[in-house]
């Protein structure tokens, strides 16, 4: 199909009645862009959120509203979001960081998607618009389910984690700019442990049994050990060009213990 309109309608809106017709919905264009110039976006009409008024960042009381059309080089340079720095600078180089979403990268297929690893460990919430109004989704939910044709995911909210609770740990082929062989991130505490994993699934998925294993331990080599084993139930590996699927498997303990231990 070749591409006969491009919209870029000024609320959200104009941008849930244009999706609602079929218009595939563009943020950044990092993944709509190769696409259409491979001719499989498989549309005639584009949506570019960048009028939207979808790019917003707003931190307050403990709690961050970062917009779907929000850049993920904005995220990092806001300093009410500096913990997710370190993760950040692992996704991709500042060229495509500079144009690439936060909406987008919930979308976006594995072993790529790593903010989308970390809002999972966040258990962030997802503010949706469509026909029939505003909802909110857990996170988990949209990256299991998506949404519904026509409905549109707004912007994220995350509850900011406590100092020294956030643990985050990506494996690459490269040092940089390179998808995940494994990425692990976590939010744990004395009284909760969530972990989301990366490059292991065809989406992030949590480690369900490792947290089961956690709670309540002392963090120690053995213990993180045990709980990387454990989460090999709970992944769906994959052969790409970075590794495959046994590979990833065999050093998932691993790069789990690093990411509480470097």
């Amino acid at each position: 199909m070749v591409i006969q309109a491009v919209h870029v309608p000024e609320s959200v809106e104009a941008v849930v009645s244009h999706s609602a017709r079929g218009g595939l919905l563009m943020g950044g264009g990092t993944v709509v862009m190769p696409l259409v110039n491979g001719g499989s976006a498989g549309v005639t009409e584009l949506v570019s959120l960048r009028r939207a008024g979808m790019g917003g960042i707003e931190v307050r009381d403990g709690v961050a509203t970062i917009g779907a059309a929000a850049t993920l080089a904005a995220v990092g340079a806001h300093p009410g979001l500096a913990f997710l720095r370190p993760a950040l600078r692992t996704i991709a180089s500042p060229t495509i960081r500079n144009q690439a979403t936060v909406g987008g990268n919930l979308f976006v297929a594995q072993p790529y998607g790593d903010l989308a690893v970390c809002l999972l460990a966040l258990d962030a919430t997802c503010e949706i618009a469509g026909p029939a109004g505003r909802r909110e989704a857990p996170v988990a939910d949209v990256l299991s389910a998506g949404i519904a044709p026509g409905e549109v995911a707004v912007a994220v909210r995350v509850t900011l984690p406590e100092p020294g609770t956030w643990h985050y740990h990506k494996a690459m082929r490269r040092r940089l700019n390179s998808a995940a062989v494994v990425t692990v991130a976590s939010v744990t505490s004395a009284g909760d442990c969530r972990i989301a994993l990366g490059g292991v699934a065809p989406r992030p998925v949590r480690a369900v049994s490792a947290e089961r294993l956690l709670r309540g331990r002392p963090l120690t080599h053995e213990s993180l050990t045990e709980a990387g084993e454990a989460a090999r139930a709970d992944i769906d590996p994959f052969d790409d060009a970075y590794a495959s699927a046994w590979y990833r498997a065999r050093v998932l303990p691993v790069h789990l213990r690093r990411a509480f231990l470097p």
